[in-house]
């Protein structure tokens, strides 16, 4: 079960990397003191006691440094020990050294990175070296024992080569966890890359057929987590859950936001954490009253949906990057979202309706069933038992 509260770490906004879809900036950015780290635990020593998860983000967290996290690691870890927290990190590899993996290591922090598909494709879209530099990375980070993940940005561009990709990760041993090109508040074009939301649904209805296929041989994670979405009848990723007050990121000034995409626009602030801002606080900030104004829109706006417990409109940002900044409307993925969750849905209810029912109370394998292409129900069994 994932923690229910979530702190985003931005160390810096600065990255190496020239991902043409993306609004970060150059190196050199300001890096994110151990006083911030420090007021960080003190603020939330009395703000809340749920389980905690802290997530290195950015920009590109490793600009930090080894030192910086050799001081601020067992400073959330020990000084919030009653939290439990647990940590994570999303980074492009290419700083990767052996002195900070071992730090990594010691804290067991599973690391997220990025690449797009076969090199070709990679650098077609975030800059020619970029996969041979985060490979390199990766396997400083594998020889230390650190858990690695990839994330996969699918762009209008990418997506026509959906087949090679997918083969790639799965040619490779790599979990497949997909992410669409979104419009961004930052850019002057702010589609240029954006995936279309009838594409994306076309994306996960394929790769929904391809996990199936290669059930026993990769997981594809957005497929287990929609599953999962449509049997608990909850969401369980940020993308499709009232997030607000459950998540925040911490820029590298201690300025608090409700997410690491807004980090660096002023307009966005809630507050900071050196005030040791309550939960009112932040939610009575502009910021805070334009997350809610997005909660209560939902509300109304797909109250008829059949999704609504488990979709909540999608992501409050992609609802705001197009317009830009007001609420206007839900997530503009709605679209693919009502197409996988109601593919999902036929498919399972067609399952279980031509499923005898000795077999359906038992909620798994029968040695009296006989062979066919795994299902839904199938991947979901395999879900529930992990």
């Amino acid at each position: 079960m994932k923690n229910p509260f979530h702190i985003m770490l931005i160390p810096t906004l600065g990255c190496p990397s020239k991902c043409k879809y993306c609004w970060s900036s150059e190196e050199g950015s300001p890096i994110m003191s151990i006083e911030t780290i420090k007021e960080v635990v003190a603020w939330l020593k009395n703000f809340r006691s749920d389980r905690v998860t802290f997530t290195f983000h950015g920009g590109e967290p490793l600009l930090a440094g080894a030192d910086f996290y050799r001081q601020a690691l067992p400073l959330l870890s020990d000084g919030l020990k009653e939290l439990t927290p647990e940590f994570a990190m999303q980074t492009n590899l290419w700083r990767m050294t052996p002195e900070i993996a071992e730090v990594l290591a010691k804290y067991q922090v599973p690391i997220g990175s990025s690449i797009d598909g076969p090199e070709a494709i990679t650098d077609s879209q975030r800059g020619d070296g970029y996969f041979a530099k985060t490979m390199r990375g990766y396997e400083i980070a594998k020889a230390a024992g650190l858990s690695v993940r990839f994330i996969c940005t699918f762009t209008n561009k990418s997506v026509k080569f959906r087949d090679e990709i997918f083969d790639f990760f799965l040619k490779n041993g790599f979990t497949l966890k997909l992410h669409p090109a979104l419009p961004s508040l930052r850019s002057e074009n702010p589609k240029e890359w954006a995936l279309e939301p009838a594409e994306y649904g076309d994306l996960l209805v394929y790769l929904l057929d391809k996990a199936l296929e290669h059930m026993n041989e990769i997981e594809v994670m957005n497929i287990n987590d929609l599953c999962r979405c449509v049997f608990t009848r909850r969401g369980t990723v940020c993308t499709y859950v009232d997030c607000m007050g459950n998540t925040f990121a911490i820029g590298p000034d201690g300025s608090i936001y409700p997410c690491y995409r807004f980090v660096g626009m002023p307009e966005y602030v809630m507050g900071n954490v050196y005030d040791h801002p309550s939960m009112g606080d932040l939610m009575q900030s502009e910021a805070g009253k334009l997350m809610s104004g997005f909660k209560e829109f939902v509300d109304s706006a797909c109250k008829e949906c059949s999704h609504i417990k488990y979709c909540r409109g999608g992501c409050p940002y992609n609802a705001m990057a197009p317009t830009p900044g007001r609420i206007e409307g839900v997530d503009p993925h709605c679209v693919a979202y009502k197409r996988i969750f109601g593919e999902i849905n036929d498919r399972m209810n067609k399952e279980m309706f031509n499923t005898p029912m000795m077999e359906i109370g038992s909620f798994g394998p029968s040695a009296h069933r006989k062979p066919s292409k795994p299902g839904v129900m199938t991947l979901m069994r395999s879900i529930v038992s992990r």
